[in-house]
Parts: structure tokens; sequence; C-alpha cells
């Protein structure tokens, strides 16, 4: 159990369900191969650290095959968002039937290449979600943001941005890429995970060098912002982490409770159009 306060109707806004792969084969060209994690094992998860909400994320190793993920937020009676993994060939029909089923974004992933979608589709994949209200949800170095920015800012919808921006720790407050990310942030078309602070810190739990960036990213949109687990951390190689010790990182990054309870419940309901 999770030793920070976490109110009703709170979001875990970054998770994945695999397998079984009888079911769900993985893509031949993905870049690693995940353990079975079930639906039932992550609303044990869920239900252990009190949350009721989630936002389900297509991984890299289905390509652009929706069908697990699909049957994940199905099975959730309306409680879970799916963010899908579409290219610039999937019909509106297809669309219409992912967003039908609590669908409310399409992800490209720079990181984990092989399934994910290549950044030159950003913009045809922006143009072909923007009528359903969707966001495009990015996993990227976030080293990368300055030369993206001019495309970031003139996408037709909104942008979220993956585990704090995916940059190494040690690169600081000042690097050029991270106030590229704090200006995004800011000027409000972009979002960002507090999510997977295990896989860009140099250092065991509690991770303390990753404060200063979480700290700074609440503070420059704190309407901007929702936590997520990361559960089951896939293609992560360290210590794996404690999920309800994850939560908990938020009293430390976030101590003001009103804002803490924002980021965990308002905020998400929000991006992932939850009215419920």
């Amino acid at each position: 159990m999770p030793k920070v306060a976490v109110p009703a109707n709170a979001w875990d806004c970054h998770a994945h369900i695999f397998g079984p792969g009888e079911q769900y084969p993985f893509t031949p060209k993905r870049s690693y191969t995940p353990p079975p994690a079930s639906i039932q094992a992550y609303q044990r998860m869920l239900s252990a650290l009190g949350l009721d909400r989630a936002v389900i994320v297509q991984p890299s190793v289905y390509g652009t095959d929706n069908g697990c993920t699909y049957d994940a937020v199905s099975a959730s009676g309306g409680k879970w968002r799916g963010i899908a993994v579409v290219d610039a060939t999937t019909d509106k029909h297809e669309l219409r039937r992912l967003h039908d089923a609590g669908f409310r974004g399409v992800r490209i992933n720079l990181l984990f290449k092989g399934g994910g979608l290549a950044m030159d589709i950003l913009e045809q994949v922006a143009q072909l979600v923007a009528p359903l209200g969707w966001h495009v949800q990015l996993l990227i170095d976030g080293r990368h943001l300055p030369e993206l920015a001019p495309r970031l800012r003139r996408l037709p919808v909104r942008f979220v941005i993956d585990h704090m921006g995916h940059m190494p720790v040690q690169l600081g407050l000042a690097h050029p890429a991270f106030k590229t990310l704090i200006a995004l942030v800011r000027e409000g078309n972009c979002w960002v995970k507090l999510s997977g602070a295990y896989r860009i810190s140099d250092e065991p739990y509690p991770y303390r060098d990753v404060i200063p960036i979480a700290m700074a990213l609440v503070e420059a949109a704190p309407e901007h912002v929702v936590w997520g687990s990361d559960w089951p951390h896939p293609s992560f190689q360290g210590a794996m982490p404690v999920d309800a010790s994850l939560l908990d990182l938020l009293a430390s990054w976030v101590p003001e409770t009103r804002t803490r309870q924002r980021i965990l419940t308002s905020n998400p309901a929000e991006l992932y159009d939850f009215a419920g």
C-alpha cells in the first residue's frame, strides 16, 4: 500500500498489458520481448494502490495491431482509456471503433524501435486523429526537443511527453532540451507524464536526482502534468521498482496536497476526456 494519500477516482496514466502470446502475437520487428502482464494482474495492482482509473498504452511490440490494448480497455467497463498506435493508412472507421471503446490518443515511440511509428508521419497522424479530439503521445529522447519544437508547436492537437522527457538527469535543468520542455509545457498545448523516474535516474530508489526535474515541471504548469506507474516496467534491466513506492514519490515531487490530488484526478480526467 502507498503511504501517500490517494483520492477517489485517482488515475494511473501509463501502463501496458501483454499477452497471452497465443492470442496476441508480437510483431517480428520488436526490439524486446516482454513477459506476460495480464489484465487481472494489473487490476490487482490498481486495487492495492487505491487507484480507480487507468490509461493502457499500446506498446511497440504489437505494432499497429491494437487488439490486446483494445480488449483490455473494453474489459474495464468504461474505467480505462487507451492510447493506440495507428499509421497514415488507418481509416476513419477503425479510428471511430477505437474511440468508441475508449481510446483518446495515438503514440509515437522513437526509443523502442521496430514496432513504433517514425517521426516523419507525425503531422499525418495528428491530422488523422484531430477530428476525434485525440492527442499525440511521444516517447522520445528529450534531447531532440529543441529541433522538434517548431513541428510540435504547429500540431493541430495536444501532445503528451512520456517519462518527464526521458532525458538523463545529469543534463540538469539548465540544459537547452529541458528548457525547451518547460517552455512547451507552459505554452499550454503540451502535457507531460510524471513517470519513469527509474529510467532516467543515476541513483537507487527514491531517485533523489529526479526531484528537481519533477518539481520544475509541476511548477511550470501544474494543470498539464499527470502521473503514471509504467507498469509492468517493460524493457528495464535495473532493479524492478515497487509500484506503491513509485506513487509515494509524489509526496516529494508535489508537496502541496491539492496540487497532488489534481495531478491524480482532474488533470487526467480532462486530458483523457473522462466525465464519469
